[in-house]
């Protein structure tokens, strides 16, 4: 558990209002850290950073979005300024677009998507990894690609290139800071119970059950399971890796 010791510590997580990244955002603070949520959703960034404050924890809400090259340049300058640096971060805002046949994608939703999930990704490190040279520490930064960025699937054609770019980029990265104090991984997470699957399943009971029981231990994993894996990406447990896109899927991938 020490290894998992983030006090004295500070996390920038994009898209850390809800899901995946509400629940990074609770565990780097059970773990210690102060934390920067960075998100578009206003009222529950401000709620979560509110409840954790009560709580006794570090955190602040940073309206961000990615999309949006100063508002990412901004929400790492509130993490130096707020708390005095920037240690670990969660590169996880992103966005699934809308499902279509590739030849029937439009050039709209093609741009959105990429700019959200790679650019913004890109964006992010740009203005992460200066900040974190800056404190002459070990840090890590942990960039949400998808099992769609390991594999194909129909009818997302911009949400699959866009998570395999996030993969190379992260690879790129991590090769560029090898020698440095900075390590550079992703997550790739399988069918996790989010506001994400919520949007695509909806409300039909087929549908999530067919999602859940399509991975090979039969269920949809929890964000907290994504989260916990994100911690120990970024602790001392996992000083000697780099460039690798790991998935937390349930056995999805390993078919």
């Amino acid at each position: 558990m020490a290894d998992h010791e983030f006090k004295g510590q500070v996390a920038l997580v994009t898209g850390g209002s809800s899901g995946i990244g509400a629940a990074t955002v609770r565990a780097f603070c059970e773990a210690g850290a102060a934390v920067v949520i960075a998100d578009i959703l206003d009222a529950e960034g401000e709620a979560l950073a509110a409840a954790l404050s009560a709580a006794g924890h570090r955190a602040v809400y940073q309206h961000c979005d990615v999309s949006r090259e100063a508002d990412i340049e901004a929400a790492v300058a509130r993490a130096v300024h707020e708390f005095g640096g920037l240690h670990h971060a969660f590169n996880n805002a992103g966005i699934e677009g809308t499902p279509s046949p590739v030849d029937q994608a439009t050039n709209e939703n093609w741009e959105r998507v990429i700019t959200v999930n790679l650019r913004g990704v890109w964006w992010c490190m740009k203005h992460e990894i200066p900040a974190m040279r800056q404190t002459g520490m070990a840090c890590s930064i942990v960039n949400c690609s998808s099992i769609a960025g390991l594999t194909g699937f129909a009818a997302i054609p911009a949400y699959a290139a866009s998570k395999h770019g996030v993969v190379g980029l992260t690879r790129s990265a991590a090769l560029d800071l090898a020698t440095s104090p900075i390590r550079v991984n992703a997550i790739c997470p399988g069918v996790i119970e989010t506001p994400m699957i919520d949007r695509f399943a909806g409300t039909d009971g087929t549908a999530r059950e067919a999602l859940a029981t399509g991975a090979p231990m039969a269920r949809m994993g929890q964000p907290e399971e994504i989260a916990q894996a994100v911690l120990w990406l970024c602790s001392r447990g996992a000083s000697y890796i780099t460039g690798q896109a790991i998935a937390v899927d349930g056995g999805w991938t390993a078919r």
